[in-house]
């Protein structure tokens, strides 16, 4: 069950407030990062990181998971939804990989229950990378290097290229996709991370409710949530889970989004119907929550949601040189 927050304070209120720490009732919702400790190889951590760049696995050789989760860019496009093969718009606003692996599902609708599992997805989607089923093995298994690199990772089997070790390799790469950020020395006990506005933002957001859903290390990516609870959603095509269950309950549901970076992945929500962070605050506030936003909650929103941007890992990201498809 939800712990009780306070009531958002009226404008007179807050302007005449003090700014101090944020309550550690608060704080508990959270947590710091930590980095993935599950058993991940060297040899196939770098295995995935070939795959995640390599647009030999899309039907035309040209479109490769950065290409709609640019790993330089916090892991998203700029884009309402990202453009596949032969310019093929996707259905739903591409979410970041950073911090993806540690999230309770997979997908907008959470069809899927791995990182791993989902990784796998993309590759036969007609609307993305468009492959036949087995035609990406049949590809990988004529490159020498990529016989040597699965055969590293996958130590001992008898044919270690496989749809499932596909996944498995990008999985272990994306694991290690995180970004500590200001709220990370925050939370640990840094009390100059953040500056007086960002922390009245984390009090802002917290006395309106928005931790209610928003929280825990990714400060979202924990749970589902109707889109559209007190006024609806704009765009009403997408039902959300509903399409995925057929349960009439799930109608309009969505993962939660982690906030980690979000000043930094416009535009925003499943439809990127939202082009700025201001523009997506307000609508959260109207359509969940049922109120208007003052400018200055909005702005303190803002300032504080900017804290969670963290470093993008370059070296862990580094781009990787593709073996080659000649054969020794």
């Amino acid at each position: 069950m939800a712990e009780p927050v306070a009531a958002a304070p009226s404008n007179g209120d807050r302007t005449s407030s003090a700014v101090g720490e944020i309550s550690p009732r608060v704080l508990r919702r959270f947590a710091a990062l930590e980095r993935d400790a599950s058993p991940r190889s060297t040899a196939l951590i770098d295995l995935g990181r070939l795959l995640y760049y390599d647009p030999r696995l899309s039907r035309t050789k040209l479109i490769s998971c950065n290409s709609c989760h640019l790993l330089d860019r916090y892991g998203a496009t700029n884009t309402a939804v990202s453009t596949g093969v032969d310019g093929r718009r996707g259905k739903r606003n591409a979410p970041s990989t950073y911090h993806a692996a540690g999230q309770f599902v997979q997908f907008w609708d959470g069809r899927e229950l791995t990182i791993e599992a989902q990784a796998r997805g993309p590759i036969e989607n007609p609307l993305e990378m468009g492959m036949a089923p087995g035609q990406a093995v049949a590809i990988l298994t004529e490159i020498d290097g990529y016989r040597v690199a699965f055969a590293a990772a996958f130590p001992g089997e008898a044919s270690p290229i496989t749809v499932d070790h596909i996944g498995r390799a990008i999985g272990a790469f994306e694991r290690g996709l995180i970004t500590p950020s200001r709220w990370d020395r925050y939370i640990a006990g840094d009390t100059s991370a953040l500056t007086p506005v960002e922390k009245e933002g984390a009090k802002v957001f917290a006395n309106l409710g928005c931790l209610v859903c928003h929280t825990g290390p990714y400060i979202g990516g924990s749970m589902f949530e109707k889109v559209g609870t007190r006024a609806p959603w704009p765009t009403q095509g997408d039902r959300g889970r509903r399409d995925v269950t057929g349960n009439p309950a799930d109608d309009m549901m969505f993962k939660v989004p982690s906030l980690r970076n979000v000043a930094e992945t416009a535009p925003y929500f499943h439809d990127g119907s939202a082009a700025t962070l201001e523009q997506a605050v307000r609508m959260m506030a109207r359509h969940q929550l049922g109120i208007d936003l003052a400018d200055d909650e909005v702005r303190e929103v803002i300032a504080w949601l900017g804290s969670l941007t963290g470093e993008i890992p370059k070296d862990y990201i580094a781009k990787p040189v593709l073996p080659s498809a000649r054969r020794q």
